[in-house]
């Protein structure tokens, strides 16, 4: 049990330059779903799903993030950088939410909370698995064109985790400051 804690203390994202193959399998990726699926979701909504982009996807993946960063005005430094993001990482897994804003039991904010604690679930057991990644998100993850690519009616597209093998370890920082208001008595 301790070292599950210190491993979960010692999650960290890692950028797409730091990932190399192998990316998670299927099986592997079906257990971090089966981990996702374990977050608190009041009345099993499962307000949420995943969409692997992989092997060849992820060049169309690139021409949508290349679009959306010339659509945004960005110089060419930026537009080539989009398209690493896309084409770099090992494996791309899309976080797509579907929240039920008219559901009679379970309010908006419950189902945010449940997406979040499903990605938490994923990220998590991504690194107990020995894989490293981070989420990104951005102008990208709201463009029209990319949202319709991943998007079905009444989805939000909430961004990306790239992932893979980490090729370093992680830069070593403190852990951040836990002020007053984090927790305390009520």
């Amino acid at each position: 049990m301790q070292d599950t804690l210190q491993a979960l203390l010692n999650r960290h994202s890692l950028g797409i330059k730091y990932l190399a193959e192998p990316a998670p399998d299927d099986t592997q990726l079906a257990r971090m779903v089966e981990a996702a699926l374990r977050a608190p979701d009041h009345a099993s909504l499962v307000p949420f799903r995943f969409a692997a982009v992989r092997g060849e996807a992820r060049a169309r993946l690139a021409a949508l993030f290349r679009q959306a960063a010339v659509d945004a005005g960005k110089d060419a430094e930026a537009v080539a950088l989009d398209d690493q993001r896309a084409r770099e990482a090992p494996l791309v897994v899309a976080v797509i939410a579907r929240i039920d804003l008219g559901h009679p039991q379970v309010p908006a904010h419950e189902q945010w909370m449940a997406v979040g604690g499903a990605l938490t679930n994923f990220l998590n057991a991504a690194h107990l698995m020995g894989f490293a990644g981070k989420m990104l998100s951005g102008r990208k993850a709201r463009d029209p064109r990319v949202v319709a690519a991943f998007c079905g009616p009444g989805e939000t597209l909430v961004g990306w985790i790239g992932m893979g093998t980490a090729t370093r370890p992680p830069a070593a920082r403190p852990p951040k400051a836990r002020g007053p208001d984090v927790l305390r008595d009520w």
